[in-house]
């Protein structure tokens, strides 16, 4: 099978605004220096579910200080149920006991979480972690603990109580936790300033806020954004679950620096195929500050306690998961590894250590579907600083390899250009005109495609293996 792709008319409508995308500048309230690049780190949910330890959390840490940190991974997430003293594995407990405070602000469950006894919260943790020279990320529900309200405790530094600013009918479907907050209500702006300033004073670096991107909760993400803004803290806010609405996209980059475009993404084909259509379409919308976030990658050893399926290395094929890798890579979506990172093999360890590869989520703009046809799909992004492109070629079909075609002059380049694979990080070289790649099904490629003109002025740009890593030069405001 054979497919010619130079500039198809196949691609998605959503796609032909892409190049606009980061050149918007920053919105009033916002700060370029947090997720000035995609935020890259750890995230508890694939591996431990609703009941993460505080001896696994910092087992994943140390082993990112280790091994990772180096290539710009740099988030601890704890993700949902940290208050809770007995979750349940793949679920929810209806009215799970949460620990709390006397104000309703839930505090780490001190048999999971040792080091937050005596009142101490995430504090210590925050410490050692910062201590490997990394950060510390926790998730939170919207809203206010239902047992808060049902005991009418007072909200920090307000006159109010919880049964006053609780909306009792704005309710999760899939965790009975929390009530919505009714930010019309006096008090309820000051229930979300407290909890951010206790995360603050624990020293917390990322906050993922669940039940809240679908559907659009505007008045509390806004609520959560100001309370963020207030600490002087520069926090990473990032937004689930998703699908998240494109209507929604100019208020989500006011207000977060990440949103959730897909469902939870699990080990299937099927839910990665769906996202190039969910990241074509999402793809003009990411700038400094701001990302749409196609979930995280769950590879390598997952489902030790899971929500999802059993104690299991990830089903992803090896084909599968370099695809993976090259369309959140091309695509500058998050990079939220899920496996436990202590049990990482040689092969998962390389998905997530190539800075070559790397270089294409941190250091690309405007990732975009450059072509489709059939099973073959093209995606391209510019290269800062440069004329080069990265460009990611990708069959998504089931049954044969295919040959996919990409004219330089179509990708607006010279008619002869350097050609490098980034995953071997190895040149193909000097090719005139442009280059047939042989795909496998559910394969792909990512490469750098480099004009000869620029050649002689951007050797140590275009031959990365000469000094091991990539060294790029960016833009001061891309750092």
């Amino acid at each position: 099978m054979r497919a010619t792709l130079a500039r198809s008319n196949a691609i998605l409508p959503a796609i032909v605004v892409a190049w606009m995308c980061t050149q918007s500048p920053p919105m009033a309230g916002r700060t370029t220096t947090v997720a000035a690049t995609p935020p890259m780190g750890w995230n508890s949910w694939d591996s431990f579910g609703t009941g993460v330890t505080e001896a696994e959390v910092k087992a994943n840490a140390e082993y990112m200080a280790r091994n990772l940190k180096q290539h710009g991974w740099e988030y601890i997430v704890v993700d949902i149920q940290w208050s809770e003293q007995d979750p349940r594995p793949h679920g929810y407990r209806p009215d799970a006991d949460l620990a709390m405070d006397r104000y309703g602000r839930l505090i780490p469950a001190p048999n999971r979480f040792p080091s937050s006894a005596g009142g101490h919260g995430f504090r210590p943790l925050a410490d050692y972690i910062h201590g490997l020279g990394l950060k510390l990320g926790i998730h939170i529900m919207r809203g206010i603990p239902r047992r808060a309200v049902r005991a009418d405790l007072p909200v920090f530094s307000s006159k109010a109580r919880g049964s006053a600013i609780a909306d009792r009918f704005s309710v999760c479907p899939w965790n009975s936790d929390m009530y919505g907050v009714d930010m019309s209500r006096h008090g309820a702006q000051d229930y979300y300033d407290s909890i951010l300033e206790l995360y603050a004073g624990w020293g917390v670096d990322y906050l993922k806020a669940d039940d809240i991107a679908r559907p659009a909760h505007r008045e509390e993400i806004a609520a959560l954004h100001s309370a963020i803004l207030k600490t002087g803290r520069p926090i990473v806010l990032s937004l689930s679950p998703g699908p998240a609405a494109v209507k929604d996209a100019e208020f989500f980059r006011q207000n977060a620096n990440m949103w959730r475009i897909s469902d939870d993404l699990w080990d299937e084909w099927r839910l990665l195929r769906l996202n190039f259509t969910l990241m074509s379409i999402w793809s003009a919308y990411g700038r400094p500050g701001a990302w749409p976030d196609a979930d995280m990658l769950p590879l390598g050893h997952i489902g030790i306690r899971a929500e999802r399926g059993d104690d299991r290395r990830t089903r992803f094929t090896p084909d599968e998961q370099r695809t993976m890798m090259s369309l959140w890579s091309i695509a500058q979506s998050p990079l939220m590894f899920g496996g436990h990172l202590p049990d990482n093999d040689e092969f998962t360890a390389s998905l997530i250590t190539n800075d070559e590869v790397l270089a294409a989520n941190q250091h690309a703009a405007r990732g975009r579907a450059f072509s489709e046809s059939g099973d073959s799909i093209v995606w391209v992004a510019d290269a800062i600083g440069s004329s080069a492109k990265y460009l990611a070629v990708f069959n998504v079909g089931d049954r044969a390899p295919i040959d996919i075609r990409v004219e330089w002059r179509a990708l607006g380049l010279p008619a002869k250009c350097l050609l490098r694979n980034l995953w071997e990080r190895s040149d193909i070289g000097v090719i005139d005109g442009g280059h047939t790649f042989r795909v496998a099904p559910h394969a792909s490629g990512l490469y750098r495609v480099t004009g000869q003109t620029e050649l002689p002025n951007a050797v140590g740009q275009v031959l990365p293996g000469l000094s091991g890593r990539l060294p790029l030069t960016f833009p001061r405001s891309w750092r």
